[in-house]
């Protein structure tokens, strides 16, 4: 797998959750704790929601770090 976009954001998902708006939500807040714009956290969430449950968990492994 390549590296994320944001490879100094770090989400964990493991032992989390499994619901897919939870841990949109969740790289959602990382994001904006790490800096990233409004307009890109959007794109982000366009992204993400744009499929099914596994292009949620691949979205956000194309975005951040995930553990």
């Amino acid at each position: 797998m390549a590296e994320p976009k944001y490879p100094d954001v770090e989400v964990q998902l493991s032992g989390e959750d499994g619901n897919a708006f939870f841990m949109i939500g969740k790289t959602r807040r990382a994001l904006k704790r790490h800096g990233v714009g409004d307009e890109e956290i959007e794109q982000f969430s366009t992204e993400a929601t744009s499929g099914d449950y596994d292009n949620v968990i691949n979205t956000i492994g194309r975005w951040v770090e995930v553990y």
